[in-house]
C-alpha cells in the first residue's frame, strides 16, 4: 500500500491509473468502511482510501475535536485489506485553491440534518468536490447509513464529473445498530440502549400499513421513543427514498431519525 501524504504524491501515484475506486473516510475505520473497501476492490482495478477529518463539515468545534481518531488501527486494517493507495492529506493539501462559487443547498433540500446542522452538507459537498477533482475516480463508494449525505453528494458529483457514486448497504451490529465511528464515544450501556431503540423502530416499521400513514402516527411514536429511551430526538420522519420528499406511505420510503444519546448525536434510516 502506497501512503500519499500530499498532492504531489497523489498525482505521481495515480498517473495513468484507470478504473479507480475511491472510498472517502474520516478514519476510525469499522466494518461499515471495510464493506465499502471490499466492494471497491471487487469492482475496480485499483482502490484508493482517503482519511481526513474535515473541519468544514462540523458546525460545532467541540464535536470536531472529540471525533474519534485511530490512525494506527486504520493503517493496520488497510494494509490487511491490501488497499492500493491511502491518501492522508493535511488541511492545506485539501484547501489549496479558493472556490470560485459558493456551494449552496437549495431550499427544499434544507431538511433533516441540513436543517439542524447549518453548513454541514455544504462542507461535505465542498470536500467531495475537491477530492473527486484531485483523484478522478471511476467509482466512489458511499454507505446508505448517511442517506441524506449520499443523496446530495451523488446529485452534485454525477452532474459535474464522470465519476459514479455507488450506494452501499448499511452494516449493522447484532443489535441492529448501524455501525458508526461515533459509536466509539458511547459506553456499553448506551450502545445497548441505542440498539434497543433501533429494534423498536424496525418493529414499528413492520407494523405500518401500506395504506396512507397519518402524520399523527409519527408524532405519537416520536414522543413514545423520547419517553421510553430518555433521549432528545431532533427529527423522526417518513420520507421517499428517491427524492427525500415527505411521504405518507411506507412504499419506496424510509424512516429517518436523528437523536442525542448522552450528548452524542446519532442518525439512522431504515
Amino acid at each position: 500500500m502506497k501512503i500519499l501524504l500530499n498532492n504531489n504524491d497523489l498525482n505521481e501515484a495515480l498517473y495513468g491509473v484507470t478504473d479507480l475506486g475511491f472510498v472517502p473516510t474520516m478514519g476510525s475505520l469499522h466494518k461499515g468502511h471495510i464493506s465499502l473497501i471490499k466492494r471497491s476492490i471487487k469492482e475496480c482495478n485499483k482502490t484508493i482510501v482517503s482519511i481526513f477529518v474535515n473541519p468544514k463539515q462540523f458546525n460545532n468545534k467541540k464535536d470536531y475535536k472529540k471525533y474519534p481518531r485511530n490512525y494506527k488501527s486504520d493503517l493496520t486494517i488497510l494494509k490487511k485489506l491490501k488497499v492500493d493507495f491511502l491518501y492522508l492529506p493535511k488541511k492545506e493539501n485539501i484547501y489549496d485553491k479558493l472556490r470560485k462559487s459558493k456551494i449552496k443547498i437549495i431550499k427544499k433540500e434544507k431538511i433533516m440534518c441540513a436543517k439542524y446542522r447549518k453548513g454541514h452538507f455544504e462542507g461535505v459537498i465542498d470536500i467531495m468536490d475537491r477530492l473527486t477533482n484531485k483523484i478522478k475516480p471511476k467509482k466512489i463508494f458511499m454507505g446508505e447509513k448517511d442517506f441524506q449525505q449520499l443523496y446530495l453528494v451523488k446529485k452534485f458529483i454525477e452532474k459535474k464529473y464522470n465519476s459514479k457514486v455507488v450506494p452501499c448497504k448499511t452494516i449493522r451490529d447484532s443489535n441492529k445498530l448501524a455501525l458508526s465511528s461515533r459509536n466509539l464515544l458511547l459506553n456499553k450501556n448506551e450502545l445497548i440502549k441505542a440498539g434497543k431503540l433501533i429494534q423498536n423502530i424496525f418493529f414499528f416499521k413492520k407494523k405500518l400499513s401500506k395504506k396512507k400513514i397519518l402524520k399523527k402516527t409519527f408524532n405519537e411514536k416520536k414522543k413514545e421513543l423520547s419517553k421510553i429511551f430518555n433521549i432528545d430526538i431532533e427529527y423522526f420522519e417518513l420520507r421517499n427514498k428517491v427524492n427525500l420528499m415527505k411521504s405518507n406511505t411506507i412504499k419506496n420510503s424510509k424512516i429517518f431519525i436523528a437523536y442525542y444519546l448522552n450528548k452524542i448525536r446519532l442518525i439512522d434510516n431504515l
